[in-house]
């Protein structure tokens, strides 16, 4: 498989709807001050953290319970006025912006915890939790949620775009720790989806549908999670290398001999430098691996011992260890911090982000490939990736008043995507398609497949209100 000939998406198409005073006028009835059209609010909901530019929605309605959302997707489809659902706005891939005009649904204020169910290890929330909030109030029941894309991102977003993070190669994806939802549907009607059981065979996977589909087909009101008991121990360690290939050779030997490793994440040399810079930690300058270990003490130790040898072998060094809350902190500061001490480094950069994952015995062929043809271009990047499931994400810094940066990046990003999708990869791992990846899925996917795709968003949305212009065109 390769990628489009031509280069994707160097701005977004907008194709503005017409929005009747009479829709802004029903919804400010129904909603009084929670339906705003200030400019300031429209345009705070009309940004996302990726490089595209769009004009702001024409109104926010700041739901706080599921019968707001059903309201106000109501009145939207009477009108055949675009829906936005909008969570902390920490979109990569442009799902928020108003490319075809219409309304932003805010869902912050549905914030709650509504039900931990300790002894079956779920819990349900609202959209608008976040994942530091969710793991802070169910702390006190010794358990905690997994996924962590870095960002303290929403739940309800987190769900659209069938994210993971840091922890996917031990604890999987949304895919596998959604069990059930809430949805309002195009026509304003709410479904329930799933069940709290562990394992269900009755009738169309709907769970599974509506996760990923980056609010194209509904509403997310509420989530039903699997949750997990905290680790009896936990370690973490970095680990600088020489080069690169020696850090990722010692990823893949890492995964296929099985040891059962919670997170394993890859750190650029530049990465490394923008981080030291920007938090003050001092860290070796080098490529670097950061790693967590969850078990028993007896088995953190055994999984921590094998890696080091591993590691060894490849010329990593100056292993750091940390058992404690405070030092496992700082030592992951690096990683989450880094898309910021990146933005930093550059002053009033864009960053362009990759998102494509390879099987892991591809990961070297496709990853060393990459950094030589990216050195090479000239333009400033930093290296992240979640390389215990072959998922790594380059951002490009440029300028956005030179033209020619973009087109350079994303050359740099068609060429990445096309070289995994030729190792039986894909394009995105877990930002989703949104506006960025739009051209790459139906070459990744195939003709036949996205028909069918827009055959279903059709069916369950006939009027193209659900955050219409993101996945593939209508």
């Amino acid at each position: 498989m390769n990628a489009p000939a031509a280069l994707a998406h160097l701005t977004p198409e907008i194709a503005l709807r017409e929005v009747p005073d009479a829709a802004i006028a029903a919804l400010k009835s129904r909603f009084g001050a929670n339906c705003s059209t200030a400019m300031a609010v429209r345009t705070q909901h009309g940004r996302d953290e990726s490089s595209f530019d769009a004009p702001p929605p024409a109104a926010v309605v700041f739901a706080e319970c599921t019968q707001d959302v059903a309201d106000a997707v109501k009145l939207a489809s009477e009108y055949s006025v675009p829906v936005i659902p909008f969570g902390v706005g920490s979109s990569l891939e442009g799902h928020l912006l108003a490319v075809q005009g219409g309304i932003s649904i805010d869902l912050q204020r549905m914030n709650k915890v509504l039900s931990v169910n300790a002894d079956d290890l779920t819990v349900t929330v609202q959209p608008g939790v976040t994942r530091k909030q969710l793991n802070e109030e169910i702390k006190s029941t010794g358990l905690f949620f997994p996924i962590d894309p870095g960002a303290d991102a929403s739940i309800g977003g987190m769900t659209a775009t069938r994210a993971s993070g840091t922890n996917a190669v031990r604890y999987g994806t949304m895919r596998e720790n959604v069990l059930g939802l809430e949805v309002v549907t195009a026509a304003g009607e709410v479904i329930r989806t799933g069940t709290r059981a562990k394992k269900s065979s009755a009738g169309y996977d709907l769970t599974r549908l509506m996760v990923g589909s980056e609010g194209t087909l509904g509403v997310v009101t509420e989530i039903t999670l699997r949750i997990y008991p905290l680790p009896e121990a936990v370690s973490a360690a970095i680990c600088s290398f020489p080069s690169i290939e020696a850090a990722v050779r010692t990823t893949i030997q890492i995964i296929q001999l099985g040891v059962p490793i919670a997170r394993v994440e890859l750190i650029d040399v530049n990465a490394v430098r923008m981080v030291n810079a920007y938090a003050k930690l001092g860290l070796r300058e080098e490529p670097m691996l950061l790693m967590e270990f969850h078990g028993s003490p007896a088995g953190v130790k055994e999984q921590a011992e094998t890696v080091q040898e591993i590691a060894s072998e490849h010329g990593g060094n100056a292993f750091e260890w940390a058992s404690t809350p405070e030092e496992r902190t700082r030592l992951w500061t690096a990683r989450h911090n880094s898309y910021f001490a990146a933005v930093q480094s550059r002053p009033g950069c864009r960053v362009i982000s990759t998102d494509t994952c390879v099987p892991i015995s591809r990961l070297a062929d496709c990853l060393l490939e990459s950094v030589a043809e990216t050195d090479a271009s000239g333009i400033p990047y930093f290296l992240v990736g979640h390389v215990g499931d072959g998922n790594f994400h380059f951002g490009y810094l440029i300028d956005p008043n030179i033209p020619e940066e973009r087109v350079k990046a994303e050359k740099l990003n068609h060429d990445l995507v096309s070289r995994a999708l030729s190792l039986e990869g894909t394009c995105t791992g877990e930002h989703g398609v949104g506006l960025h990846k739009m051209d790459f899925l139906i070459t990744e996917a195939g003709a036949g497949a996205v028909d069918m795709m827009r055959t279903i968003k059709r069916a369950l949305d006939p009027k193209n209100i659900m955050n219409p212009g993101k996945i593939f065109s209508w």
